[in-house]
């Protein structure tokens, strides 16, 4: 099976169990799912799924030399994600920690084939719920990981944030020490604490893409009130599970369905907010690896240090936003 990767290229995939699970209705429904959620579905952010980041992360770590078992979970990880992706995060009242999917991880795993599919080929799926068992895949905040280094890349190339010679230079300087990813090449480190920060402040918590996520999550609070939708739904894709919300015609439902657009706009207003609401932040701190120990770049690069500390102070806590409405 030949992989025509965006950011790692073509990769020859000659393992039948990967090759198996890719074709799954589990890991094929991602390919409905966008990884940015609403923004994504309504064009204001690049059409990158989430069966794109699963593969990639996949990729990662086959080409740092993982075993197959890590290779199946990178592969995985994200197969319990739900349509809209963080936004229903937000629903749930998991703005901080974003982590819903994982929660209803192996509830959702059970119901479907991957546990035959994986006991064909000498697995126990249950392996597969603990990423953190994985340390190239998970590894804590602020460290560098597969599923990180992945999303990172195609959304900064989306955002233009990243070009061909910057990516290059990342994957030249991947290596594996004490069983986790770094890099030897305190450029390449610097790139990447520089610009994930970069990434995180245009996309990820970049303020007009968290009001978005809140009005949606707004309105499918009110769906889920009203019966239109029910929390089964949320392993829908995202096509038709926005079909589902526009189906009714509830009038507040409907009131913040307008609201979902690219012509919203979102006002900082401590005095007449429309809703307060708080995200998760994301700033890795690489390490790079000197002397055979690994070192983490705030501590070889003071300047760096000061930016992080000073970029999660001043987007931490609730931000008092208000909903206004442009002209088309």
């Amino acid at each position: 099976m030949h992989y025509n990767d965006t950011i790692l290229g073509t990769v020859n995939i000659t393992e039948p169990a990967l090759a198996a699970l890719m074709d799954t209705a589990v890991l094929q429904r991602l390919k409905g799912i966008m990884q940015h959620g609403i923004s994504g579905l309504i064009g204001i952010t690049a059409p990158i799924t989430r069966y794109e980041h699963s593969v990639g992360a996949m990729l990662l770590v086959r080409r740092l030399g993982g075993s197959l078992t890590e290779q199946i979970a990178a592969l995985l990880h994200d197969a319990s994600h739900t349509a809209f992706s963080h936004v229903i995060d937000y629903v749930v009242d998991g703005h901080d920690n974003q982590s819903y999917h994982d929660e209803m991880k192996e509830h959702y795993l059970a119901q479907t084939e991957l546990p035959a599919l994986l006991a064909a080929y000498g697995y126990d799926w249950r392996l597969f719920l603990d990423e953190a068992a994985f340390p190239l895949l998970e590894q804590p905040s602020p460290r560098l990981c597969a599923d990180r280094l992945d999303y990172f890349l195609r959304d900064a190339q989306a955002l233009g944030l990243a070009g061909a010679g910057q990516i290059e230079l990342v994957l030249a300087s991947l290596v594996v020490a004490h069983g986790r990813m770094a890099v030897n090449n305190l450029e390449a480190a610097r790139w990447l604490g520089y610009t994930y920060i970069q990434a995180d402040d245009a996309s990820w918590a970049n303020f007009r893409e968290v009001g978005l996520y809140e009005v949606t999550a707004q309105a499918i609070r009110r769906a889920l009130a009203t019966g239109v939708i029910h929390e089964a739904d949320f392993w829908l894709t995202d096509a038709p599970f926005w079909d589902k919300l526009h189906g009714s015609d509830d009038p507040e439902l409907q009131q913040w369905l307008a609201l979902i657009s690219p012509n919203t706009c979102f006002e900082w207003d401590e005095q007449n907010p429309t809703f307060r609401v708080s995200t998760k932040l994301r700033a890795i701190d690489p390490d790079v690896l000197l002397d055979r120990q690994l070192v983490p770049l705030s501590t070889l690069d003071a300047d760096f240090a000061h930016h992080r500390r000073q970029y999660l102070q001043r987007k931490q806590g609730k931000w008092p936003m208000r909903v206004v409405m442009r002209d088309a």
